[in-house]
C-alpha cells in the first residue's frame, strides 16, 4: 500500500463490454505537494498468448484477424498478425484457458504449456495482465481447421510460417502486435527454433 495516495474515488463511464472507470485520487508528489490526479481505467479482465512452434519444421503458428481498435487508428494495419491468445473467464486458470483458445483459435490440440512471464501490455490505461505462454507444436495434435467460435464473431485466418519469416515480418513491421513480439524474441533469445 502506498502511503501517498488518499481520497480514492470510481465513477462508472461505462459497463458495455467491460468497464470503464473515472479513477480521482489525491497523490502526493516528491516535493511534498499533494495533487488532485483524474485517470481512466480500462478493465476487461486479464489474457493468455502463445507462441506455438515446430522445432523439426522451423515453423510457428500465429492467426490474423480483422481489429476493430486499430482499424480507427490506422485503416492498413487493421488486419493484425498475433500469436494465438483469449481472454481469461473468471474462473479459469490462464493455462487452462490458453489451451482452450490454441484448439478453438488454431485447431490444436496441446496438453502442454510453458508459461514464460506475466506483462501488462498498457498499464497507463489497461488493468489487464498478460499470461505469455509457448509450446511445442506437431501435426498429430491437428482436430480441426481452428478459425475461431463464430459464436464469438470470430474470423481467424491460421498461418503457419517459418520462424525466420516471422522475424522478418516482425523487423518490416508486418507485425506489430506487442505480446507477438515479446514472444517472438523470447523464442529467438532462447534459441526455441534455429533460423
Amino acid at each position: 500500500m502506498l502511503d501517498n495516495i488518499k481520497n480514492i474515488t470510481f465513477k462508472t463511464l461505462s459497463k458495455a463490454w467491460a468497464t470503464l472507470l473515472e479513477i480521482n485520487y489525491d497523490y502526493q508528489f516528491k516535493d511534498g505537494t499533494w495533487k488532485r490526479v483524474s485517470r481512466e481505467s480500462y478493465d476487461r479482465g486479464h489474457g493468455t498468448g502463445i507462441l506455438l512452434y515446430n522445432v523439426e519444421k522451423g515453423t510457428i503458428i500465429l492467426t490474423k484477424q480483422f481489429r476493430m481498435p486499430i482499424y480507427h487508428t490506422n485503416k492498413d494495419e487493421g488486419m493484425s498478425i498475433e500469436v494465438c491468445a483469449g481472454a481469461i473467464d473468471d474462473n479459469d486458470l490462464p493455462e487452462s484457458t490458453i489451451i482452450r483458445e490454441v484448439e478453438e483459435e488454431v485447431g490444436y490440440k496441446v496438453k502442454e504449456v510453458k508459461k514464460i512471464m506475466e506483462t501488462y501490455m498498457s498499464p497507463g490505461a489497461l488493468t489487464e495482465k498478460m499470461y505469455l505462454f509457448v509450446a511445442r507444436y506437431s501435426e498429430d495434435m491437428k482436430v480441426s481447421e481452428g478459425g475461431g467460435l463464430a459464436s464469438e464473431h470470430e474470423e481467424i485466418e491460421v498461418m503457419e510460417i517459418p520462424f525466420s519469416k516471422a522475424l522478418k515480418m516482425m523487423e518490416s513491421g508486418e507485425i506489430l502486435d506487442a505480446k507477438t513480439i515479446i514472444l517472438l524474441q523470447y523464442a529467438q533469445i532462447n534459441s526455441l527454433i534455429k533460423n
